[in-house]
């Protein structure tokens, strides 16, 4: 009877490196759906944009037609607010969801998620509101691989590693940026650099890239390849300026904590009236200052081709940053990738315009300063370096910048860190947990799960045998994965740093396995 399910346990335990090459082709097939999927994503908020704009124009000549999109919006906002009440799992950018996913604590519909983050987002992003659709977009392809993985009835492991790959697919997918969608998928969603989950999300990534470079060009996001290289004598500043953006980096994160807190205080306005408010705001951005409407890429291109006065920068800066705090705040199904890149941007343009001013620096370089800013204040933000770094060449299109980066966001993330910063998605899986009240995944216990860890070098197992280890209840380790050997463990087995351990339990015990295994293994954080 077990051996006439391809897909269940006994046989992914004993046809490991079959599975292994499954998940290729799957990853593949994943990749191929969240691109077509993520295409018509953005072609409908890039033709919602075109609209704002036009509505806009006719507002300015028809003063009178103002009370009607205001009523649009508030129909729009109150709409949105409703779906999101009652599906909260499509609430803000997705990927702390998601993670919860991964970590066993949070159950969601596939379907329902693609549905409410498609229209939900389209609306209001559509409407001018101060977010982005990359976050979403992460989301948008692991509920791919997760309904991939319903629909085909793989097991829990499979869609684990189908979520992830789908994850990678949708980053790559939004931003033309395939290796930077693989960099996050493994280093912030999977949080290890598993070589199956590599390969399924690469294979996912790159198929996903494919389908939107058929349809929008091969061209990056930011054409910035013109730009004059930074010279290495005057990478101190370079520094310097990885150094404010960690500072300004945890302002960031704590204030999006706080704006959510301060959105809860309002106990006499009900949820599904939250989103209402930044769309309101928005009307009035849209006559004062439209360049902050929306997610905020127009406006990183017109800092690099132009030469704004520092004023006028720092009215963007606080602006944005504020419209960027109530837009997150109200729940609304958009991400933060785009506006913090726009903040950074901006936070790079004026320390350009300075450190020229001051130090007589040659102004060409004040873009070379908008892009470093971009990965830095990505990286305290989100906490992942690597794919900050390898996400801004991408979009770029220029690999000339790639040691300027990386300083620059060593050290943003070094002094976020030192100031206790946690990373964002972090405090907001953390944040949904305790307070959204979303579906916790409890499981059926009949149901056998197979769970993988890496062990990271300097953990409670690293050098340990199996034997002298206390061991969670109602789990069993069934393989240790050391490169290209699977050992069957015994009591004697030394556990090294690099190995990953594959563990059998109940589908009911998963999270708690989950969380108590982690620790044993310890953080891998990059």
């Amino acid at each position: 009877m077990i051996a006439k399910n391809k897909h269940n346990t006994y046989n992914t335990l004993f046809h490991w490196r079959s599975f292994r090459l499954k998940l290729v082709f799957e990853g593949i097939g994943v990749g191929i759906f969240t691109g077509l999927l993520v295409v018509l994503y953005r072609y409908l908020l890039d033709t919602a944009g075109v609209i704002l704009t036009e509505v806009y124009q006719v507002l300015s000549s028809k003063p009178l037609l103002i009370l009607a999109w205001i009523g649009a919006l508030i129909i729009i906002g109150y709409g949105v607010g409703l779906w999101v009440k009652h599906e909260p799992t499509i609430r803000g950018s997705g990927v702390p969801q998601l993670e919860a996913v991964l970590l066993r604590k949070l159950e969601i519909s596939w379907w329902r998620v693609i549905i409410g983050k498609l229209v939900g987002g389209v609306l209001t992003m559509g409407a001018g509101i101060s977010l982005g659709p990359e976050g979403p977009s992460v989301q948008l392809g692991g509920a791919v691989g997760q309904g991939f993985s319903r629909v085909f009835r793989r097991i829990k492991i499979e869609e684990k590693y189908l979520i992830t790959s789908g994850a990678s697919a949708g980053l790559a997918a939004i931003f033309n940026a395939p290796l930077a969608g693989v960099m996050f998928a493994l280093e912030e969603v999977h949080k290890n650099f598993s070589p199956v989950v590599l390969l399924s999300a690469l294979s996912a990534a790159l198929s996903a890239d494919f389908v939107t470079s058929g349809f929008f060009g091969m061209k990056p996001i930011f054409d910035f390849r013109s730009l004059t290289i930074l010279p290495l004598k005057y990478y101190f500043y370079i520094v310097i300026l990885g150094v404010i953006l960690g500072g300004l980096g945890a302002v960031f994160n704590a204030m999006i904590l706080k704006t959510q807190n301060l959105y809860v205080l309002l106990k006499w306005l009900p949820k599904e009236f939250w989103i209402i408010i930044p769309l309101l705001i928005s009307v009035i951005l849209g006559f004062v200052l439209p360049q902050v409407l929306g997610s905020g890429n127009q406006l990183i291109t017109s800092l690099v081709e132009g030469n704004v006065p520092l004023v006028i920068l720092l009215v963007l800066l606080f602006v944005k940053f504020l419209f960027t705090m109530v837009s997150y705040g109200s729940g609304a199904p958009g991400g933060l990738f785009l506006p913090l890149l726009a903040i950074g941007a901006l936070i790079g343009n004026i320390y350009g315009v300075v450190v020229v001013h001051l130090f007589h620096l040659d102004s060409m370089y004040i873009s070379n300063f908008i892009i470093l800013a971009m990965a830095g204040y990505f990286t305290a933000i989100i906490r992942a370096p690597i794919t900050g770094t390898i996400l801004i060449t991408e979009m770029t299109g220029s690999f000339s910048h790639l040691l300027s980066l990386a300083v620059v966001s060593i050290a943003a993330y070094v002094v976020a860190d030192l100031l206790g910063s946690k990373p964002l998605n972090e405090s907001l899986l953390e944040r949904i947990l305790q307070t959204e009240g979303e579906e916790i995944a409890s499981g059926d216990e009949k149901i056998k799960s197979l769970l993988e860890f890496a062990v990271c070098l300097g953990s409670i197992l690293d050098g340990k045998q199996i034997k002298t280890m206390e061991w969670p209840v109602n789990c069993l380790l069934v393989a240790v994965k050391r490169g290209e050997h699977e050992i069957i463990p015994t009591g004697d087995t030394v556990i090294y740093p690099g190995d990953y351990l594959i563990v059998l339990t109940n589908e009911s015990n998963a999270a708690n396995i989950n969380d108590t295994l982690n620790k044993m293994v310890g953080s891998c954080e990059f």
